[in-house]
């Protein structure tokens, strides 16, 4: 079988490349005889720096015309749209009758399109582009999702029939795995970490669902408490709320940013790390979680979204907006070995369970039921028809944070 994985333009987004380079890498290992190829809008930004705003031109003509008619002249028996983000592309294939499949890793833009407005440069704009985009899966011949809960969402939000929907989830990299005692002590003296000092890890963005203000108000409570605590952040800097936080709370000795981080040295700091503190208020899935636990890292994460399903029973579970339970958590650990060592084992054992080659398995099984489908003598292809409401329609009335979250406001 022919595949063609359509993938996001380069280094647009770290967790899109860690999917598509698992699955790809998968499916080459379950399906040898199949011919895997990989496409991806062909942007560059090269124009000096007082005509960006040129770039964005651009990057909006490559990505959503002429890359979506390049793909009118690839031939594959199934195309992979490896982002939600593209589903505009389904529409494209759509009309050529290419039978496509679809990921979708979380709908947090509809959930919270108040925090989208907030990080987009026109807003408005963005969020009707994004709607449109997303909306296009309704034309898929199957959508996939990373965990139940997005299934969920994309019921709500986008109207799509479940049965047209396959939950499978994503894995972690064999690269991830506890390191030898003398080479963590050996990391963690290159941090100016003592044997006393409890480090707590997180990695990700500055968003604010990815809720840092509440870690560094943990980290600003168990100062007080006198527990030598660190707090190490990789991936985005700290924004300017958070900064203000930490220089007014004193925590500049406690916090530290240690930038964008190759896998080599993220793998490190796992290890380094005598905890992973993840308490996003929304996650479609969640890579670090599976991560960190592989790396043999306790991990405390959020009891709501899409969290609980991947951490099973191997993480300590907390109320996202509770600062006291999450404090308590935290300190539970740092005060009992015991409970951290029975994490790190059970942690180990459920991170096992999420391989690429699983994951691929499943995806792979997918495109031979949609292709066989297509092949049945009682298959005719048809357009498929967009649910009967508009998605701004259904999108007028949010839910709320106890909808969302199933936590209090």
């Amino acid at each position: 079988m022919r595949i063609a994985i359509l993938r996001r333009a380069p280094k647009t987004s770290v967790s899109m490349d860690v999917y598509a380079d698992g699955l790809i890498s998968g499916l080459k290992s379950v399906r040898p005889d199949w011919t895997i190829s990989e496409y991806h809008p062909a942007i560059k930004f090269s124009s000096p720096d007082e005509f960006r705003w040129f770039d964005g031109v651009k990057k909006y003509q490559e990505q959503y015309w002429r890359y979506p008619s390049k793909l009118s002249h690839i031939e594959a028996d199934v195309f992979h749209i490896i982002d939600h983000s593209d589903g505009y592309l389904s529409r494209w294939l759509r009309r050529t009758e290419r039978l496509n499949v679809v990921t979708c890793h979380d709908l947090i833009n509809l959930a919270q399109p108040d925090v989208f407005k907030g990080c987009a440069r026109f807003p408005w704009m963005s969020m009707a582009l994004w709607k449109w985009a997303v909306e296009g899966m309704n034309q898929a011949d199957r959508v996939v999702t990373v965990s139940a809960y997005t299934k969920q969402d994309a019921i709500k939000y986008l109207g799509i029939s479940a049965q047209d929907i396959t939950v499978i989830p994503n894995a972690v990299d064999k690269a991830f795995r506890p390191l030898p005692p003398d080479q963590i002590q050996s990391i963690r003296r290159r941090y100016q970490l003592s044997i006393e000092t409890f480090c707590l890890f997180n990695i990700g963005s500055s968003n604010p669902r990815k809720n840092i203000l509440t870690i560094l108000a943990v980290v600003a409570e168990l100062k007080k408490q006198e527990v030598p605590i660190h707090f190490f952040k990789a991936g985005v800097d700290f924004n300017s709320a958070q900064k203000q936080f930490i220089h007014s709370h004193d925590l500049t000795s406690h916090v530290s940013y240690v930038g964008q981080v190759d896998q080599t040295t993220l793998i490190e700091l796992y290890n380094a790390a005598d905890c992973l503190l993840a308490p996003s208020v929304y996650e479609g899935f969640g890579f670090t979680i599976l991560e960190a636990m592989a790396s043999g890292t306790p991990v405390i994460t959020a009891n709501v979204t899409a969290m609980p399903e991947v951490a099973g029973d191997a993480a300590i579970l907390v109320d996202p907006l509770n600062v006291e339970e999450i404090t308590q958590a935290v300190r539970s650990l740092y005060t009992h070995p015991g409970e951290r060592q029975s994490l790190v084992g059970k942690g180990l054992e459920r991170s096992s369970q999420f391989t690429w080659q699983s994951t691929a398995e499943q995806v792979a099984r997918v495109y031979e039921q949609v292709y066989e489908q297509a092949r049945s003598p009682t298959t005719s292809f048809s357009f498929k028809s967009a649910n009967q409401s508009s998605l701004g329609d259904r999108c007028k009335q949010q839910p709320s944070a106890q909808e969302i979250y199933g936590v209090k406001k």
